[in-house]
């Protein structure tokens, strides 16, 4: 294990965080407060790890009644700012580029099992045996009022000795009955640091989950537990590892009855947490859990998805999107196979949003993805010869001007279309078949009756785009959009 030491803890962090912390330390010596590092960063600091975070506790000691908020305001440089979070009695001290947490020690009690904890003042061993796991409850002195009396690291518990083990140990037998979001948090350590769940904690897991003691914990925190689960993957976390654990200690049914980890799922979940560490396509702004969940969730049946969702409290358009993922996946792996052409691809694939083309590229085969990869190296961003605004200086107008950007598009790619007289040539062929679309469709709805002939006419309107007929200016080989995938193109 790494030495721990405030050198080691300095070369671990990103310079802007070491000013801050140099910042902190400084102000501390002043007032002779007693400031430790503590928790996840003290644990990374013993394995090598580099540190994600930095968060500092200030134990008031020899009538010091100096805290958290008052060192940091102290402390700030001209360009931080200090944000306080009064309900847990924490402050987070930020610049541009970096920040550090700190917090002033605390006690917490549960009124109930699964509520939020009620925070009181503490002693340096109250907050440390609060925290969830032994290794998590490790504190490194690095002010001069913290070291005194004391001989290096503090440890309550068993805290070292489980981090030379890899055990993930739980300080008493109801700790998953006060905070059940534990269990999370054990599934995401296990699987990131390669951990195992000591038998004591197994059996107090089991405990919470006999006593209901999930059924109170808010679906707003149960969502963000695995809002984090599949964030981790930027930390080299595989999201399938954690699941199948949450699976194995029986936690996913105790979120929601039916809720499981279908095996189909697990390779594109693996393909995923690669995929969020080392991004395959560049520029997606894809959120880790919203692909995530659609991948967990979509082998399972559409009502145990419903529910899920609704006891993650996921609602509107997120929930809808993944929901659905199931029907877009299946369809689009299937034309994905079958499309020829550069352009028929583009077709498919463009109109999706980031989430759901990140998902789809985990979901399919390899020569699919060979093909995403293509897609999204050599022709995503191409732009053919003309834009919408110079199809309407041509003349065309309303549906006609998609639909001729769709075809032009797609014979650009295919290498049918090569300058912009073609291309212009392309759009008024396809702008005089919409203009007698439409007017036939109309001729016809007005005949129909004065009593739905306003809703005929609308019909009329929407289903005048050309049929995929030959062009006299596209080679027969040119496909045309996919409108089946695609109706936002009609």
């Amino acid at each position: 294990m790494t030495r721990p030491t405030l050198e080691a803890v300095r070369r671990s962090v990103d310079a802007g965080v070491a000013t801050l912390l140099d910042a902190v330390l400084a102000e501390a010596e002043r007032s002779d407060v007693a400031v430790h590092l503590v928790g996840g960063p003290v644990r990374d600091l013993l394995l090598g790890r580099p540190l994600r975070d930095i968060d500092l506790i200030v134990e008031p000691r020899d009538g010091s009644v100096v805290g958290a908020d008052a060192l940091a305001r102290a402390a700030a440089p001209p360009d931080a700012r200090v944000v306080s979070h009064d309900r847990f009695g924490t402050v987070r001290l930020a610049t541009a580029d970096a920040s550090i947490d700190l917090a002033t020690v605390r006690s917490e009690s549960y009124a109930r099992p699964g509520a939020l904890p009620s925070v009181a003042p503490g002693s340096l061993d109250d907050d440390l045996r609060r925290r969830d796991f032994t290794v998590n409850a490790l504190a490194l002195p690095l002010s001069a009022a913290a070291r005194r009396g004391r001989a290096g690291l503090i440890d309550p518990g068993t805290g070292r000795a489980d981090l030379a083990d890899a055990v993930l140990r739980v300080f008493h037998a109801r700790c998953f009955h006060d905070d059940p979001t534990r269990a999370l948090r054990a599934a995401r350590l296990a699987a990131r640091l390669s951990f195992r769940l000591a038998r004591s904690a197994r059996s107090a897991l089991r405990d919470a989950i006999g006593e209901g003691a999930f059924a109170a914990v808010s679906g707003d925190r149960l969502r963000r537990e695995v809002e984090r689960l599949f964030e981790d993957a930027r930390l080299g976390l595989d999201p399938a590892v954690a699941l199948r654990l949450l699976a194995d200690w029986h936690v996913l049914r105790a979120l929601e009855p039916g809720l499981a980890l279908p095996p189909a799922a697990l390779p594109p979940l693996r393909r995923l947490g690669r995929a969020i560490a080392e991004p395959p396509i560049a520029g997606l702004r894809a959120r880790p859990w919203v692909v995530g969940l659609a991948l967990w969730l979509a082998d399972l049946d559409a009502t145990s998805r419903r529910r899920t969702l609704r006891r993650l409290a996921i609602r509107g358009e997120i929930a809808t999107r993944i929901a659905e993922f199931p029907k877009l996946r299946d369809r689009a792996l299937r034309q994905l196979a079958a499309t020829r052409g550069r352009g028929a691809v583009d077709a498919l694939l463009a109109p999706l949003g980031d989430e759901a083309l990140l998902a789809l590229y985990v979901s399919a085969p390899p020569a699919g993805r060979r093909r995403m990869l293509r897609w999204a190296a050599e022709d995503r961003g191409k732009r053919p010869p003309v834009t919408g605004a110079d199809l309407v200086a041509a003349g065309l107008s309303g549906p006609a001007v998609g639909v001729a950007l769709s075809r032009i598009r797609i014979a650009w790619l295919d290498g049918a279309l090569h300058t912009r007289e073609e291309a212009l040539a392309l759009a008024r062929e396809v702008g005089a078949r919409v203009a007698r679309r439409t007017k036939q469709r109309a001729a016809r709805a007005g005949s129909a009756g004065a009593h739905d002939g306003p809703k005929r006419a609308r019909k009329a309107a929407r289903s005048s785009l050309p049929a995929p007929e030959a062009s006299s200016i596209l080679p027969p080989s040119s496909p045309p959009p996919n409108r089946a995938l695609h109706p936002e193109r009609q």
